[in-house]
């Protein structure tokens, strides 16, 4: 093993002991694990400068959710129960005297050369103060590798700064079908150093989906569909909640409030 090689074990795993920290727990429904909201699956701050700001003046608040399958909501029992929607509800509850809604810009199948040639249309004409960015699961499946990614997403994440809205990417599943291919975690670590490079967020939602597996000794059932593949109602609200968890502090409420949210 080399130098580089230690180090990314290193890393991963004091990331997953992070990840299974504990800021905000949901209340645990008969028959269904607990959602647990981390610091460590995104960090907030300035990622979400414009929207804290916007919620702390009153202002109207839009969040743009692009992505694949993961984001349209397939494995949801319904389109109420996908992430764009549960994070819309969640914000809701937290801010109820602000306007927010959250546009589901979810493609099955799409991966950054789609999703980049409809950016303008179906995300920047919506002048979002919030983008969401689902990248990276369709290439890891579907294409021979990884190859021309990394520049591909750095054109998306430069065209949405240069809107001055927030921009945070949201890496690939913890799943059977996406870690059985050998280049998932290479995706991972290509995600993340774009992110790094280019100043956006980055919810680390493959380690976060690992934490789930392998630290809280959760089932694949627990938070995947049956396909394998794509999150079910319990995995998409878990998510929404890492994202609603991070707005809610940048915008700097009392962590008991949040507390009292998050609990359902």
């Amino acid at each position: 093993m080399n130098f580089s090689s230690a180090v990314s074990r290193s890393v991963s795993a004091t990331l997953l002991l992070a990840l299974s920290t504990v800021i905000a727990p949901a209340a645990e429904r008969p028959g269904k694990p607990q959602c647990t909201v981390s610091a460590a699956a995104l960090s907030s701050g300035h990622w979400f400068a414009r929207t804290a700001a916007r919620l702390e003046q009153g202002k109207p608040v839009t969040i743009v959710a692009i992505g694949s399958s993961s984001t349209f909501g397939v494995g949801a029992s319904s389109s109420a129960a996908a992430y764009p929607a549960r994070l819309e509800a969640l914000l809701k509850q937290r801010f109820p005297d602000a306007s927010i809604k959250v546009l589901n810009r979810g493609i099955n199948g799409e991966d950054a050369p789609e999703m980049l040639a409809r950016l303008s249309r179906d995300v920047i004409e919506q002048k979002p103060d919030l983008v969401l960015w689902q990248v990276g699961t369709n290439a890891v499946l579907h294409n021979p590798g990884i190859a021309g990614q990394g520049s591909l997403i750095r054109q998306g994440i430069e065209r949405l700064k240069a809107t001055g809205a927030d921009v945070v990417l949201i890496d690939p599943q913890y799943a059977p079908a996406v870690i059985a291919r050998p280049q998932a975690r290479r995706m991972v670590e290509l995600i993340r150093a774009e992110a790094n490079e280019e100043g956006a967020g980055l919810l680390r939602r493959f380690a976060l989906m690992r934490s789930w597996y392998e630290v809280r000794h959760l089932a694949f059932g627990d938070f995947v569909s049956p396909d394998g593949l794509h999150m079910n109602d319990w995995g998409y609200d878990c998510i929404a909640r890492q994202l609603a968890g991070a707005i809610d502090s940048a915008v700097g409420k009392p962590a008991t409030t949040a507390a009292a949210v998050v609990t359902h």
